[in-house]
């Protein structure tokens, strides 16, 4: 079999223990620029910025804090050093429905392609982000780990990438006002009284509010209960937990998965600073695979409607 690389961007959300364990050795740094003139490489790791500041400072409204992918230009060098070495390649890209990284992604293999005619390169677009795109990298290299070939993996994550699902809270809601997503009167007001709105990723990657919560106790609550009516094959899966500036809730979430389910793992991770600039501080979620998502979500919109009249 030939040897092969998987390369997922920076906007997967896998902590270095995760990346460690499942034998991931390389990724695609981005771009972070905040408005005191520093431009940073987003990075799976603290290393540039503490988390406690990046996201006071994403917290701030008098704050601007913007991301980039890795250009073109960056993706053709990373995957060249490997092509010249007679490894294959396969990106791993976040949803084309959020970002353009796919599409540089892809632009860059077909400059491969053109340049290497031999090289052995494959370009997915997860239709995920932050760590439901994570689960599939996770998944990606133990199938990897377990022998499958690169093409064998390439079909795994075209058959289940739509099946990987997300719950979970977020309690900041003037961040997501201020990135006109609701209205701040709606987010102000909704922080007063502890509104927490829980969300499912839908068939394009982005999340649908299926529920809202009052107060981080019930919604967390909800999570493990919507978790149940929708994970499938619980004992052989995969967890992970991610959250943003919200460690010892991630960690109390992450107990009562463990308490209810015998999953196979369940990791928990930051949300960094690639992904945490649109994603915001106050996320909460856990990521699994269930069935199908399909377009109109019916499936998930039932099963939170049985969790919250419960």
């Amino acid at each position: 079999m030939k040897d092969y690389i998987i390369l997922a961007d920076i906007a997967c959300d896998l902590s270095e223990d995760i990346r460690r364990e499942i034998g991931m050795t390389d990724y695609l740094p981005g771009h972070v620029t905040i408005d005191d003139g520093r431009d940073l490489p987003t990075t799976l790791d603290w290393s540039n910025i503490s988390r406690e500041e990046f996201y006071k400072i994403l917290g701030n409204k008098k704050r601007k804090v913007t991301s980039a992918p890795p250009n073109i230009d960056e993706y053709y060098a990373c995957f060249e050093k490997y092509v010249k070495q007679g490894i294959a390649v396969l990106s791993l890209s976040l949803s084309s429905k959020i970002s353009a990284t796919f599409s540089f992604a892809d632009t860059a293999v077909k400059r491969i392609k053109e340049n290497y005619p031999d090289a052995e390169i494959y370009s997915i677009d997860t239709m995920r982000m932050s760590s439901a795109f994570g689960l599939i990298v996770v998944y990606a290299h133990l199938l990897k780990k377990q022998g499958k070939t690169v093409e064998e993996v390439v079909a795994w994550i075209e058959e289940n990438k739509n099946r990987v699902h997300q719950m979970g809270p977020i309690d900041d809601l003037i961040f997501v006002a201020r990135r006109g997503r609701i209205t701040m009167g709606k987010a102000i007001m909704g922080n007063i009284v502890g509104v927490k709105p829980m969300a499912d990723c839908n068939a394009e990657g982005y999340v649908t509010v299926l529920a809202k919560a009052k107060g981080i106790s019930k919604a967390m609550d909800a999570t493990v209960k919507y978790v149940g009516l929708t994970a499938r094959d619980v004992e052989n899966q995969i967890f992970i937990v991610a959250h943003s500036d919200r460690q010892l809730y991630a960690e109390k979430l992450r107990d009562m998965l463990a308490e209810k389910f015998s999953a196979a793992k369940i990791y928990v991770t930051d949300v960094f600073s690639g992904a945490g600039t649109n994603i915001g501080p106050g996320m909460l979620a856990v990521y699994y695979l269930g069935d199908p998502i399909l377009e109109g979500m019916e499936a998930e919109k039932e099963a939170m409607a049985q969790v919250m009249a419960k």
